[in-house]
């Protein structure tokens, strides 16, 4: 039985509503939230001990302190990327490491902080413990909002690709040799974007290159993989990788900023490794890789099973309504 126009657009309008809804919840709620919570900084020096009490007891639960010998120590946990920013507690005051590179918003609380670390002499002169940034993001992007902002365009037009590639193209293998096409040329594409005109990502251009193209492989490859089994397979990949995988990215921010268990979730899908790995390649020569690499590799395998799949299933389908050559009578 068919339902009447008048049912079918308010079933319509109360879909995109709710659709709404959930996309301001989805991109807003995040931003709004965020916080320091267990940021994992390090306190150096002869005095170590008594600052990372007085830190803790200060800002309850909002870092994860762990303690260093000297100074080079360090700096050596900024750029191996096991923290994002240090209180070198020396005698003649203390002074505030942190990497911009691995989240500005982190070292802007980082300098703020400071501020608490100022004796209080110095505190009522105006003058603040130095602040040295050890990683620092691009000179072109210092907030880093140009950085962020790649990571939007880069999910929405892997997604676009999968659902071009499903509708144009009929066979699943040739979709899938699309999908390792579209990624090549995009990832190029991107990173000559990105390090020329741009000027958002310093690094090796291939690095570079190498990780959005993989960023491709992943989201393409999985979203037309579940296309080809279903073609709400589409609306499944953006909804896992748009409304869900974007906010948590943390692309803007850092994981430890976002509400827990959020931001730790959002490293387990494409835009989050993508942006962890962006980072790692553009500032810290490859420090703090291994996990995102294993991540888009996850779903860049779990796309091919996808389509392989959806390509078994093609040619059985294919070979169940092939007409069959009747044969010859006998005489």
């Amino acid at each position: 039985m068919k339902s009447s126009p008048a049912v079918r657009a308010l079933g319509a309008a109360v879909g995109a509503a709710l659709l709404q809804i959930v996309m301001i919840t989805a991109f807003a709620w995040p931003s709004a939230h965020l916080a320091p919570r267990r940021v994992p900084i390090v306190v150096a020096g002869p005095a170590a001990g008594p600052v990372a009490e007085r830190l803790a007891d200060a800002r309850p639960g909002a870092f994860a302190i762990s303690t260093r010998p000297d100074e080079a120590s360090a700096r050596k946990a900024l750029t191996d990327r096991d923290a994002y920013g240090a209180i070198i507690a020396s005698p003649s005051g203390p002074q505030v490491l942190t990497a911009s590179a691995a989240s500005p918003a982190i070292a802007q609380q980082l300098d703020a902080l400071a501020q608490q670390f100022a004796p209080k002499r110095d505190a009522a002169a105006g003058a603040v413990p130095a602040v040295r940034d050890v990683v620092a993001a691009d000179p072109d992007d210092p907030r880093g909002t140009g950085f962020g902002g790649m990571a939007l365009p880069l999910i929405m037009s892997s997604i676009a690709a999968a659902a071009l590639l499903t509708f144009t193209v009929r066979r699943v293998s040739w979709r899938a040799a699309g999908v390792l096409l579209f990624a090549l040329l995009g990832g190029l594409g991107s990173a000559a974007l990105a390090q020329s005109w741009m000027s958002l990502l310093p690094g090796p251009y291939l690095a570079i290159a190498g990780v959005m193209a993989v960023t491709i492989t992943a989201v393409t490859g999985t979203v037309a993989g579940l296309a080809s089994l279903a073609r709400a397979g589409l609306g499944l990949g953006a909804v896992v990788f748009l409304l869900v995988g974007n906010p948590l990215s943390a692309a803007t921010s850092a994981p430890e900023l976002l509400p827990r268990p959020w931001g730790e979730v959002g490293q387990y899908l494409p835009p989050g490794a993508s942006a962890t790995l962006l980072r790692s390649a553009a500032f810290f020569d490859g420090a703090g890789a291994a996990r995102p690499i294993a991540v888009l590799a996850g779903w860049t395998v779990l796309g091919a099973a996808l389509l392989a799949l959806g390509a078994r299933r093609g040619r059985a389908g294919r070979a169940a309504t092939a007409p069959r050559t009747p044969e010859p009578a006998l005489t």
